[in-house]
């Protein structure tokens, strides 16, 4: 087992539902991002201004890695990746109105181009695991990488966390952001079908909130499962490696996905009450934590209707007031608490436990699992889901 490795693997905001590729804003593809001299990440230490900035970071394959800096009229600031399309940083205000980064990452950019543990990626063609690597659709079957083992994990050995992304912000009265695109072609990573994705960050003029719409059309049957594979910290990670076992985690989640030893499903959803995954009333994650046999890494069955966007999980820090609420259209939400991050450099520096993922997807090993919701998208279907990521402070 490879050191740092990553296993993982609701009120109501009021939200466009025009299709990604249709709000007509001005657009900068990431080619055409500001020109400069590619070295050490430039430093904007103390800039605040509203609104979108972007620097080019380093190339790849001849094309920059640009960075934008996303800026509501509150302050409420996200930084994004074209590459990988991670979210790098995220500025929430604790109690007392200090912003602070509450999202792991790397203060090197140039390492989220090698392995590592998912730092605010997207996960895709298929987040979380396929177990050894192979499906069957329509009679025919598909081999995968397995790069977890004899499982495949967070879409194989070059997934959509490490391509670079098309990109463009997008900016009017209510809403700014960034929408990256890839085309992901047939074969690639072994799946079949060539397929276009476009992925929207969108934060409201507002309010403290990242909004995450996802989108996909294939020319061929596919299978497809994506997400944000971000870890959290609310007490803040700029000069502080505290853990998240004092955070306490509220989840809408009367069932859990059941795995064998390798994190494969079983296929049965049991319930949580009596174990250490009941979480419907709000608890430490730390609480019980021990009898989960090294942390938690598991799915949760999130209550109510898949593709209606309500309440998946509450998080709120007692040290810092920082509370932050998902809402997600997915069936499921992956809970990992970084059960394999180490302090080594390969991890940024973060030791065990030192954040927490809620990855909103479908549920593990669903394209050999039909009693599963379905991962497959067809010609002429459009894949469409959204997360989203409210932030405020209790007094």
């Amino acid at each position: 087992m490879t050191a740092c490795r990553s296993l993982s693997h609701g009120h109501a905001l009021r939200h466009d539902e025009r299709s990604l590729g249709g709000s007509g804003s001005s657009s900068v593809a990431a080619s055409d991002a500001p020109a400069g001299t590619f070295g050490d990440e430039p430093s904007r230490k103390g800039e605040q201004s509203m609104g979108i900035t972007s620097a080019a970071l380093f190339p790849v394959d001849r094309r920059p890695v640009v960075e934008f800096q996303v800026v509501n009229d509150g302050g409420f600031r996200v930084d994004i990746l074209n590459l990988g399309g991670v979210v790098r940083r995220v500025f929430a205000a604790d109690r007392k109105g200090r912003r602070g980064n509450v999202t792991l990452g790397f203060a090197d950019p140039r390492r989220y181009a090698n392995p590592g543990p998912y730092f605010g990626a997207i996960c895709g063609r298929y987040a979380n695991r396929i177990a050894f690597g192979r499906f069957s659709l329509d009679g025919t079957e598909y081999r995968l990488a397995t790069n977890d083992g004899p499982h495949h994990l967070h879409g194989g050995l070059r997934g959509f966390d490490k391509v670079l992304w098309d990109a463009r912000p997008f900016e009017d009265a209510e809403r700014l952001g960034v929408e990256l695109s890839y085309v992901s072609a047939d074969g690639e990573e072994g799946y079949p079908g060539t397929l276009q994705v476009r992925v929207r960050y969108t934060v409201p003029r507002k309010a403290d909130v990242l909004r995450i719409d996802y989108e996909a059309e294939c020319d061929r049957p596919t299978v497809l499962n994506l997400t944000n594979h971000a870890y959290w910290n609310l007490a803040g990670v700029d000069g502080s490696r505290d853990d998240v076992l004092d955070h306490q985690l509220t989840l809408g989640a009367e069932r859990f996905v059941a795995v064998d030893e390798t994190l494969i499903p079983t296929g049965t959803l049991p319930e949580v009450d009596g174990t250490p995954l009941d979480f419907r009333r709000p608890r430490e994650i730390g609480e019980r934590i021990d009898e989960t046999g090294g942390g938690y890494d598991h799915c949760f069955v999130v209550d109510g209707a898949p593709g209606q966007l309500r309440d998946a999980a509450v998080v709120f820090h007692p040290g810092t007031g920082r509370r932050m609420t998902v809402r997600t259209t997915e069936p499921g939400v992956q809970l990992y608490t970084g059960n394999h991050l180490d302090g080594s450099e390969s991890c940024g520096g973060f030791g065990r436990f030192g954040g927490f993922c809620l990855e909103c997807q479908h549920f593990p090993d669903s394209p050999n699992r039909p009693e599963f919701p379905s991962t497959v998208l067809r010609p002429g279907e459009t894949y469409r889901q959204t997360t989203v990521y409210e932030f405020d402070a209790a007094l």
